[in-house]
Parts: structure tokens; C-alpha cells; sequence
């Protein structure tokens, strides 16, 4: 088998730069989203069913894309047309999500073009992110490929990081920061339109100084057996394809499932919590189908600004994550590294219940960046290291599964346990679901034992 020969440090950055402006797209979406929703008239204890669509539109759309491009060869590539499309897409509708409050409509309506909006913005980032952990798995050798999944998380924690601050930013030289009820503040807004502007450009960079590797060269760097040649001429079905998953596969994907589910409680619920906690925002009471309930004033200064804090504070599990993202690859035993960043991920968690100062809430975020750093580099990098053959872009789209599945179930169920935790009459502690996470990455931090790493 011909070897894919090494590459330089820059090549590599080339890769996966484009990644950079996807992810500026995905931290506006996850830091944004339960304020959108919110500031249009969302219920806390309906905010995790608004997260359903991301998640399930993942799990429909990365196993499609990822079986598309195995069978893609156009002159531009086989996996870049698909990020293209997907970007474009993506800069479309992060125009649009957040003006859901600003063309009239009545609150349902509003809701509803929120939704949809959502559901194209999501899907179109899947689309766009695939792409990149496909090309490294294509182009980069066994050796490198642990440097080529740090570079992607660090350019992945880097757009975070500038997403994150936007808001923050413009609020800071002037831009408003709050608005009439129902309608989401201009900080907002022009984030999203700077982001949609950063996204196309990095993706125009990377279509322009990646170039893929055509068939015949793809196809003596990756050799197919006669038994997959075999599976070829069959069209193996992706279930039949799940069955003959190595074992790397679901162990793998049993830890990324209590990880998973536990960033999405983060992503839920730690605007309110933040605004509670750290910025003392004032409560209302509202009837929600026939029920009185105690919600914060979304409309209030400090509960704007609390969202923009947390922007800060997700910036800061991006530094964290970077900072760790260097300390990864110094441990030879991956499954070291990843059980005990997953455990720093937990403890930080927790630790916000017992942290009711701003700037305290840095020391939380940064150990929760530990998980994240890991998150983003070792599930991919163990799980390519056990592929070979045809149809390692539709596995690399079925294990998106591990991601998307626990995010659905954590959605579907958030509102319920937060219920569960709510006395009558008293405003819902949303940092109860925050430290639900930390146990959840615990959890995970035990099921990397059984990880069967080849």
C-alpha cells in the first residue's frame, strides 16, 4: 500500500482553516439560540425543545453527506462541493434567524420562522463541517493525524472564541443592547451578519488552496480489499454498514453520549442560570397554559447582559480548550488524557452552583474547555485510526450519531427533569441541569476504560 506522504505544518492549517469561519456560525447559534428564543417568549421549561431540530437534522443530513462524497469525484473534489453548498446556505440564513422578532409578526409566528430558520442554519452548518474531518481522514497519513485533529480543534476553539465575543464587543462600542419586547437586540444581529461574512470567506480560502487527491492517487493511498470491493458492487445499506462497525465504534460512542448530552444542558440553560446567579435579573410572573409561573425579565438590562457574559464565559472554555489542546498530545495513553479531561469538564460543571461572581465563573469555564479540547481531537482520532477502505465518509457521518443522539435525547428530556426540580411558585433552577452535566461527564470520564483503542 502506497504511504500518503507527510505534510507540511501549513498544509495541514489549509485543511481545516475553513473551519474556522464554520464554527464562528455554530458558537452564534449555541450561545444564542435559548436568548433568541427567550427574548421572542419561550418558557424556560420549553427552551430544550428548541434544541431538538440542531441535533436531529445532524443525524439525518452527516451520514447523507458523508455516503454522497465516498461517491463524489468532481474537479473541485469530493468532499469540497458539499462545504461550499453548505456554507453558502449557512451565510443565507444566519441573515434571517436573527430579524425572527423584527418583521411584525405575531409571537407564534415569529417562533415558528425562528424554528425553520433554525433548522436550515443547523443543517447547512452540518453540511459545511462534515467535510473537514472527512478530508484529514483522507489526505493526512496515521502519523499526522493526531497534529491534523489539533489543528482542527484549535482553528474549531478559535472561532468560537470570536463568535462568542461578538455580542459582547458590540455592545461594548455602542450597539445596542437591548429592544423592544420580542425583538432581539442589534448587538445580536450584526454578529450574525459579521459571522455569515467571516464563514464564506474562510471557506472561499480553503477551496482555493486545497486541492484533493483525484482517484487514481486516492485510491493507491487507500486500497480496497476484495471483500469491500465485494460490499461495493452489493450498495451495502448504512444499518449493514452499523453491523460491521469495528468495536472502536460504539465504545467510543457510549462515552461521547453522556458528553454530548451534557453540553447541551450547558448550551440550554446557562443564560438563565447566569442571569440569575451572577446578575441578580429581576423575575415576572407569566401565565403559560392556564399556569402562573416565575421567569426572568428577558427584557431587563441585567438579563441582557448577563447573555452577553456568557458569551464571555464560552470564550473562556474556548481559551481553556486551546490551552488544553497543547497538553493533549504530550500523554502517550490517549485514554488517560481523555478520562481525566472529561473529569475536569464534570468538576467544572458543578462548581458553578457553588460560584455566584462573574469573573469566579472563569475558573468553571476553563476546566470545562478541558472536555471540550478532548471532545473535539481524541473521538476522531481514535475512531479514524481503527477505519480503512471505502466508506470511511460514511462512517465518520454514522458516528455524527454519537453526537446528534444524546443531544436529542437530552433536548427531548431537559424540560421535563427541569419540571421535576421546579417547586410551585418559585422561579426554575436552571443550575440544577448544569450540575446534571457534570455527573453526566463523569459518567463518561468511567466509560473511557472501555474504549477498545486499535
Amino acid at each position: 500500500m502506497k504511504q500518503i506522504p507527510d505534510q507540511s505544518f501549513w498544509k495541514l492549517w489549509n485543511i481545516s482553516f475553513g473551519f474556522f469561519g464554520v464554527q464562528i456560525a455554530y458558537a452564534l447559534q449555541s450561545a444564542n439560540i435559548s436568548r433568541i428564543f427567550s427574548t421572542l417568549g419561550a418558557d424556560p421549561h420549553s427552551l430544550s425543545y428548541f434544541w431538538i431540530l440542531p441535533p436531529l437534522m445532524g443525524i439525518i443530513v452527516q451520514p447523507i453527506i458523508g455516503s454522497l462524497s465516498d461517491r463524489t469525484w468532481t474537479r473541485f473534489g469530493r468532499r469540497i462541493p458539499y462545504l461550499f453548498v453548505g456554507a453558502l446556505v449557512a451565510v443565507l440564513v444566519m441573515c434571517l434567524l436573527p430579524n425572527a422578532g423584527s418583521f411584525g409578526m405575531s409571537v407564534a409566528t415569529a417562533m415558528v420562522f425562528g424554528l425553520v430558520s433554525l433548522m436550515f442554519l443547523d443543517t447547512s452548518i452540518n453540511v459545511a463541517m462534515q467535510p473537514f474531518k472527512m478530508m484529514v481522514g483522507d489526505m493526512v497519513n496515521e502519523k499526522q493525524k493526531g497534529l491534523a485533529y489539533s489543528i482542527q480543534s484549535f482553528l474549531c476553539n478559535a472561532g468560537s472564541l470570536v463568535g462568542y465575543l461578538f455580542p459582547f464587543i458590540f455592545a461594548a462600542i455602542g450597539i445596542s443592547n437591548t429592544a423592544p419586547e420580542g425583538v432581539i437586540p442589534d448587538s445580536v444581529i450584526y454578529s450574525f451578519y459579521i459571522g455569515a461574512a467571516i464563514l464564506i470567506l474562510c471557506v472561499f480560502y480553503t477551496t482555493a488552496k486545497v486541492k484533493e487527491y483525484p482517484p487514481e492517487l486516492y485510491n493507491e493511498y487507500h486500497p480496497i480489499s476484495e471483500e469491500e470491493k465485494a460490499d461495493a458492487k452489493n450498495s451495502p445499506n448504512m444499518f449493514q454498514l452499523l453491523l460491521k462497525a469495528p468495536t472502536t465504534f460504539w465504545t467510543v460512542g457510549l462515552v461521547q453520549f453522556f458528553c454530548w448530552a451534557a453540553f447541551m444542558f450547558m448550551w440550554t440553560y446557562t443564560n438563565g442560570t447566569i442571569a440569575h446567579s451572577a446578575f441578580d435579573a429581576p423575575t415576572v410572573e407569566r401565565i403559560v397554559d392556564g399556569t402562573t409561573r416565575v421567569v426572568l425579565d428577558v427584557k431587563s438590562t441585567q438579563y441582557q447582559e448577563a447573555a452577553n457574559w456568557v458569551g464571555i464565559l464560552f470564550a473562556v472554555q474556548a481559551i481553556g480548550s486551546v490551552l488544553w489542546a497543547i497538553v493533549i498530545p504530550l500523554f502517550k495513553n490517549r485514554k488517560l488524557i481523555y478520562s481525566l479531561s472529561l473529569l475536569l469538564g464534570g468538576i467544572g460543571f458543578i462548581s458553578i452552583y457553588f460560584l455566584h461572581n462573574q469573573y469566579a465563573l472563569f475558573v468553571s469555564f476553563l476546566l470545562i474547555g478541558c472536555a471540550w479540547a478532548a471532545m473535539l481531537a481524541l473521538p476522531f482520532t481514535i475512531l479514524t485510526n481503527s477505519l480503512k477502505g471505502g466508506h470511511v465518509g460514511t462512517y465518520l457521518g454514522l458516528f455524527n450519531g454519537t453526537i446528534c443522539i444524546p443531544q436529542i435525547v437530552a433536548a427531548s428530556l431537559g424540560g421535563l427533569v427541569l419540571s421535576a426540580f421546579t417547586r410551585t411558585g418559585e422561579l426554575a433552577p436552571e443550575v440544577l441541569m448544569l450540575v446534571l452535566a457534570g455527573i453526566l461527564l463523569i459518567a463518561g470520564a468511567l466509560c473511557v476504560n472501555i474504549i477498545e483503542e486499535k
